[in-house]
């Protein structure tokens, strides 16, 4: 979008000087959107960095969790079937 003044200023101060001041204001203006548009880059660029810490964090939880209930998962299935092989033998018995 580029700056424009109303006529009574072109009338008032001439069309040299206004249109060097619309000058001025575009490429204020441009420079702003470029280091705005930068540091959304960099905020993007970090915000991506950070995003991917915690996800390698929560994965690495996930997997330490799932490991654990794997683990007490085959404690309890050995358990039931030691018990049930034992119980099974008992019944065999008599």
């Amino acid at each position: 979008m580029t700056a424009r003044l109303s006529r009574k200023f072109y009338e008032r101060f001439g069309d040299d000087l206004t249109n060097e001041l619309v000058e001025w204001f575009n490429q204020v203006d441009a420079t702003y959107r470029s280091e705005l548009r930068e540091i959304n880059e960099l905020n993007w660029t970090r915000f991506e960095a950070k995003l991917e810490e915690c996800t390698a964090e929560v994965r690495a939880d996930l997997h330490a969790g799932l490991a654990n209930l794997e683990t007490k998962l085959i404690r309890w299935m050995v358990l039931f079937w030691v018990g049930t092989v034992g119980t099974l033998i008992a019944l065999l018995k008599l």
